[in-house]
């Protein structure tokens, strides 16, 4: 798979400042099944060092009251215990890539997210999917067969290393919640502080902005 339009790595936060989708001249990545919006090269995505059929990217989680556009996590961690300035409305939990592209957290605590048992059902006829949308990439390799199968084992690879590790994920959706589209996962770093983002290279289709 080629890996010529992995954007060049670029910072999407300052201490201070919140970088949205309307900066000038940003790729937009869609999901190439529901057309969603999901991630931008305002994140730094990366292959991942395993499988590079996966990028990720890391995230960040912080309160939001209900009708603010966003509350960064602030240098204060008691602000994730409730504590604030008075401020009307309930806070919640969000991650910022969920918060940008209006994805959908299906979350365990209130029974939205998917079983492992339903995970892999999906997970079989959505690389389906992904592999008719990297075909072309196939048919220009020098050994088109060789690059087919190259990807075929990367997927399989890829799958099983997530379904391995889905307890630990939390769940996100585009904000169409189609059922055939993409599952965004994120985890923690083995920091254990910082949350990434994993998505399907070939499941995503650039659009520049």
């Amino acid at each position: 798979m080629c890996f010529s339009s992995l954007p060049v790595p670029s910072y999407f936060l300052t201490p201070f400042v919140f970088l949205t989708y309307n900066s000038a001249k940003m790729l937009i990545y869609t999901d190439i099944v529901s057309g969603d919006e999901i991630v931008a090269d305002t994140f730094n995505l990366v292959p991942n060092k395993d499988f590079d059929i996966l990028w990720e990217c890391d995230c960040r989680k912080y309160l939001k009251r209900a009708n603010e556009d966003f509350q960064l996590e602030g240098a204060n961690p008691s602000a994730e215990d409730g504590e604030d300035d008075g401020g009307e409305g309930e806070a919640t939990m969000v991650h910022d890539i969920e918060d940008q592209f209006r994805l959908v957290w299906l979350k365990a605590e209130d029974g939205a997210k998917p079983s492992k048992e339903s995970y892999k059902t999906h997970i079989k006829s959505y690389l389906k999917k992904l592999h008719k949308n990297a075909a072309a990439g196939f048919a220009k390799a020098d050994d088109p067969e060789a690059a087919e199968k190259a990807w075929k084992t990367k997927a399989a690879g890829a799958m099983k290393k997530i379904i391995a590790n889905w307890d630990n994920y939390d769940v996100l959706m585009g904000q169409s919640m189609d059922g055939d589209a993409m599952h965004v996962l994120i985890d923690f770093r083995e920091d254990g502080t910082t949350p990434y983002a994993t998505v399907w290279a070939d499941g995503l289709k650039e659009m520049k902005v």
